[in-house]
């Protein structure tokens, strides 16, 4: 072949190096292009001509090497480089980006494709689309055909990712509501236990006149009552004692008046000697009749023997447990109905022994009304919870339309729930299982690639999951422009699995993969394949310069 075929070698040399830079080239012309991955020229010799066979060794005679003269150099492959590209915040929830392998799978027509550039957003029928190019993100729904949100189904069977702006969920009536705190151990209790009546009476005052005190106390349940104790003088340091017990709304209690009780004074020392027939000194008169809310109990002991008949000016007044204040302890959180209208309940306890406690529900907004909404707690004597053994289940009716729910109170068991110690009392909702009827106003995607939609009361739910698709040979994809990837017959079949679930592959949101292009490392490879470039052009010029001396022979 003579010198020809070092003509053919350095063309061979110059297509190469010149393939070489178009792959330069589009490599640094997609530097910012996102999801983009470089690639990779490789070359190799092509056929070789041989000048002498070798030779096997001989006796005394040594083998000799075969002699070949290579013919030029071909592209052997040329490949995608699927290192990670840095990422970008973007701050946009749509914006995904994979950390890891994989792909993102997406759907045009009945055409499966793949990709890494997350640029994502809803298009104006809820799909959650690459903007490029209106393909579809594939992944699974737990939004079925009528709207309504369920379970994220198992399988790999893809769909569309569509979520509507307009979805809502249904109001949830609450079921279940938990509580926590304290009750603290020495509080006082809640019902008043003494009422003491301090006077002084003139023994100038003529029969009939009057005296009249007014006080407060207090039922088991922390009502407020108003006792009202009035002396009337009959005789000479004699007098009728009188009483009557008023509600919140100010009527009596009793359906008759009690009957006077007469007290008699001493009137040398103007002591009170006998109350009711009985000796002030053994005096122990116990007020608790009447009609008071069913469920509640007021009872207390009325002391009178502090009241003097003298000489002084009359003055009339009483004290109530020492004027302390009765034991109420409560708290309250916002329940549901299956018309998603918001109530307030309330949880209060009242003390009524040492370790028992008395608790009472209570929804006050109109139309509405509960029942076996009282009971009592019992604690050990460290403090834990004795009784109730099983959460009691209040009947709540919430009227306008809605339906009658049960609702169970949890008040924890041992020392998870509502403990008393000696600590301060305080009483919190711990959680409630209701919730309003909503619209969606925002989602969120988390690293599982589940998408997360946040509705206007506050609720967050699964709506979707995206999908991602592993190869054996990411090489052996086919590129179909738009950074979108078909797969080939040396990729291997498509893994499709969510992110993390076998794969060590999650979804960053609210950034994207930026390309991998080293621009230092394309420019170094630019100057090389110009130098290959250069040396293949200088053999054709120094090959034809001998050829021409060859030519010049015949002259």
């Amino acid at each position: 072949m003579g010198l020809t075929s070092s003509l053919f070698s350095g063309v061979s040399g110059l297509r190469n190096h010149q393939k070489m830079m178009d792959v330069i080239g589009n490599n640094i012309s997609n530097v910012n292009t996102v999801g983009f991955k470089s690639s990779r020229i490789l070359f190799s010799e092509t056929l070789n001509q041989a000048v002498r066979f070798g030779s096997d060794p001989e006796g005394d005679r040594g083998g000799m090497n075969s002699y070949q003269i290579g013919l030029g150099s071909q592209i052997s492959s040329i490949d995608r480089v699927w290192a990670q590209g840095s990422f970008e915040r973007t701050g946009i929830v749509t914006d995904l980006a994979l950390e890891g392998e994989g792909m993102f799978v997406l759907k045009r027509d009945d055409k499966i494709l793949y990709t890494r550039a997350g640029a994502l957003t809803f298009d104006a029928n809820g799909n959650l689309v690459s903007p490029m190019n209106g393909l579809i993100l594939q992944g699974k729904s737990a939004i079925d055909a009528n709207g309504e949100i369920g379970e994220i189904q198992s399988g790999n069977q893809l769909t569309n990712i569509n979520i509507s702006p307009s979805l809502k969920i249904p109001a949830i009536a609450t079921t279940s509501t938990s509580w926590g705190g304290n009750l603290k151990s020495d509080s006082t209790l809640t019902r008043s236990e003494l009422f003491v009546q301090n006077g002084n009476f003139n023994t100038g005052d003529i029969v009939g006149t009057t005296y009249t005190d007014t006080n407060t106390i207090y039922d088991e349940d922390g009502t407020a009552y108003t006792f009202e104790s009035t002396y009337t003088k009959t005789a000479a340091d004699t007098f009728d004692f009188t009483y009557d017990i008023l509600d919140p709304s100010g009527a009596s209690i009793f359906a008759a008046p009690p009957a006077a009780i007469e007290a008699v004074f001493d009137p040398l020392t103007g002591a009170m000697t006998t109350f009711n027939g009985v000796p002030a000194a053994n005096f122990a008169f116990n007020v608790g009749a009447g009609t008071i809310p069913a469920g509640s109990t007021l009872s207390f002991e009325y002391d009178p023997t502090d009241i003097q008949l003298t000489n002084s000016a009359t003055a009339f007044s009483s004290t109530v447990d020492s004027a302390r204040k009765p034991t109420s302890v409560s708290g309250s959180l916002t329940i549901y109905d299956s018309l998603g209208l918001a109530h307030t309940m309330t949880i209060k306890f009242t003390k009524l022994s040492n370790n028992t406690w008395k608790w009472a529900a209570d929804v006050p907004t109109a139309g509405t009304s509960l029942s076996n909404n009282i009971g009592v707690i019992t604690f050990n004597p460290n403090g834990s919870i004795a009784t109730p053994s099983v959460s009691p289940i209040v009947n709540f009716n919430p009227g306008g339309g809605a339906t009658t729910q049960n609702i169970t109170i949890d008040f924890g068991g041992g020392f998870k729930g509502i403990t008393q110690t000696s600590s301060s009392s305080a009483l919190s909702d711990l959680s409630q299982n209701g919730s309003a009827s909503a619209s969606l106003e925002n989602v969120t995607v988390d690293q599982w690639g589940k998408v997360l939609g946040i509705f206007s009361n506050g609720t967050s739910k699964t709506l979707a999951q995206i999908m991602i698709a592993s190869f054996t040979n990411y090489s052996g994809l086919l590129s179909s422009g738009e950074n979108v990837f078909e797969a080939g017959p040396n990729s291997g079949i498509p893994l499709i699995t969510e992110p993390g679930n076998g794969v060590s592959t999650y979804v960053r949101s609210g950034v994207l993969e930026q390309s991998n292009v080293d621009l230092a490392e394309e420019f170094t490879r630019m100057i090389v394949a110009q130098r290959g470039y250069q040396a293949s052009a200088r053999v054709i010029t120094t090959s034809d310069n001998l050829l021409q001396e060859v030519t010049n022979l015949i002259r």
